[in-house]
Order: C-alpha cells, then structure tokens, then sequence
C-alpha cells in the first residue's frame, strides 16, 4: 500500500499537477489511512473494500474528529480508489456512492470599503517596511490574489507600466490579471525607494522582501496584516485571504460580472467564486433591515 500511495501522490503533483500544499494534504490523509489499515493487517490494495471504508470512518468518528476533517479524508480516499481502478488495481471503487458528512461552507471574513481604506493607510510609506507593506496591500486589494501568489512574485512579473500582473496559480496555472493606478505608483515607488535599500543575495528575484533580503514568508505577511489592522481599529476575525475575499465582494456589490471575477480569482469553477453572491445578498439584507421602516 505504501508504494501505491507514493505512486499516487506523485501522480498527483507531475500529472494532474496540483499545488505543492494540497498534494501534502493528500499525503497526510492517506499516511493516517494507511496507518489505520497497518493496525488491522490490511497491507495490500486489493484488499481494499467498501467495509474497510466504512470502518475507517466510523474510527474517525469515535475519535472524535470533525466533520470537515471526515469530508476531507473521503475526498481523498475517492480520488485515491479512482486512481487505483485506473490503474487496474481494484476492479469497482470501494467509495462509489459513499456520500460525505456535510459541511456547512463558512462564509469568509470581509471588510467593508471604509474598512480596507483604513487598513491601507496605516503603513508610513516614509520608510522601507512600510512603503513594502503598502504596496503588497494595494496590490492585493487590486488583484484579489492568493497569499501564496502574492509572495511568490518575482519582480519580473509586474509591469506596472502597462498596469498587470503576472500571477502564477494553483495547479501552475498562469493567469493575466490587470493592477490600477494606485497599487502600480506604489509597487514603483517601492521599487525605486524601498526594495532597492535592502541589501539582497546575488540573483534575488523575489518582489517582496524581508529586511533580511529574503523572500519574505507567509508567517511574516500574516504578522505584517495584523498589527496593521489592529492599528486601523479592524475588530473582525481576519486571515490572510482578507483582502482577496474583500476585493471579489466588492466588486460584485458595484456590479461587476461573476465570470470576470472568477477569471480574475483564478478559480478553475465558478461555483467557487459564488460564495461572493451570498456575502452580498448578506449585505443587502442587513442594510434592508437597518434603514427600512418596516423591515
């Protein structure tokens, strides 16, 4: 079993190439399934069945672990028992039919616009760490990229010149997404009069910087984020997608269409991108029973 798993997820990451994070997603899941089998003499993949399946998620259960945590473990033992059918190893897929506990979608946290205002003007753009932190907000406000995408720009994938981005997505999928004015002036201005002080490695490529000169992290944004928006007086739960969910939501709220706002999140189904249409619908409602009469 552990050499078909193996085969599996490197299926995953050279053939289907999906992102780095959600192969090792994989690979945890099935190492805890794996593990399960090992417990109870179950070694090779023939063996395995609808009742061992089911066994596994009753265990889940009874330890207690979440709902979304079993959702997850079934996506990955679907796609698993579907590789292995492919591949001639199993005759019928032990998880056909199986449905998953549901999961109720949380709807992601969202700034209203006089929010992101306040949130982008609390870096001093008069010093390097601030004029950096200015221009990746601006930038991800104007995008709705991913964290990931954020970080993982080289220089060369802004033309602020021309006003777009070049932004690597997940499974590396490339996509074109147009930057405005105001995050272009600061990601040149950050350039000219920030980045260009930090004292970098030979062939540093990386936009966004440390003050050690290197690529700056996931950990350091999120830090970054956060003492920003306790600064700007921002009470809701925040992560580091914030912005991103700001960025399609208001763009919704002032009309824009949902296949533009898809194209430009970079999501691979537009049912993912309708999550949106229910924080406005959310909004709408609130505002209808805040100002009507008779609401």
């Amino acid at each position: 079993m552990d050499r078909h798993i193996k085969n599996f997820i490197n299926y995953l990451a050279v053939e289907r190439g999906l992102a780095a994070n959600t192969v090792t997603s994989y690979a945890l899941d099935l190492k805890q399934f794996k593990n399960f089998c090992m417990q109870r003499q179950i070694s090779d993949v023939e063996s395995l069945d609808r009742v061992v399946i089911m066994n596994y998620i009753l265990d889940l259960k009874k330890k207690g672990r979440s709902t979304a945590t079993i959702a997850r473990q079934m996506a990955a033992l679907k796609v698993f028992s579907r590789y292995l059918v492919d591949e001639g190893w199993l005759e019928t897929e032990p998880t056909e039919n199986m449905e998953s506990p549901g999961v109720k979608k949380k709807l992601p946290a969202v700034l209203d616009q006089e929010e992101v205002a306040r949130l982008l003007e609390q870096p001093r753009v008069g010093n390097t760490p601030g004029l950096r932190d200015k221009a990746m907000f601006e930038l991800m406000y104007a995008t709705g990229m991913r964290v990931t995408e954020l970080l993982s720009l080289d220089v060369n994938h802004v033309d602020c010149e021309h006003g777009y981005v070049r932004c690597m997505g997940k499974g590396s999928k490339e996509r074109i997404v147009p930057v405005g004015t105001i995050a272009t002036k600061y990601i040149s201005e950050y350039l000219r009069r920030g980045r260009a002080k930090i004292k970098t490695s030979t062939g540093q490529k990386a936009l966004f910087l440390n003050m050690r000169g290197k690529r700056l992290t996931r950990q350091g944004f999120w830090k970054i984020l956060k003492k920003h928006a306790r600064a700007a007086g921002i009470n809701i739960e925040i992560n580091p997608h914030t912005l991103r969910h700001s960025f399609a939501t208001h763009l919704l709220e002032n009309g824009a269409d949902l296949r533009s706002v898809q194209e430009m999140l970079g999501h691979a189904d537009i049912s993912t991108t309708q999550i949106y249409t229910h924080l406005t619908d959310t909004r709408l409602r609130d505002e209808f029973k805040k100002y009507h009469p008779r609401a």
